[in-house]
């Protein structure tokens, strides 16, 4: 599962998908003018959310 956290107050945050409930999966996509952004999806294809935000900034994800 994809875990966000705040790095700068410590705050975490996971996922899942509300119509499958399986938990969303962290992943990137490239915009039109080139710029990669973080995002959650869902794995069985029922969507994509960008990653969450908190201290005004986008939490990170660890991926491994």
């Amino acid at each position: 599962m994809a875990t966000y956290e705040c790095e700068k107050c410590g705050m975490a945050v996971n996922a899942s998908c509300a119509k499958c409930g399986d938990a969303l999966v962290h992943d990137s996509l490239t915009t039109a003018d080139g710029r990669v952004v973080a995002i959650s999806k869902c794995p069985n294809g029922h969507g994509k959310i960008k990653s969450p935000l908190c201290c005004g900034q986008d939490m990170t994800c660890a991926t491994g």
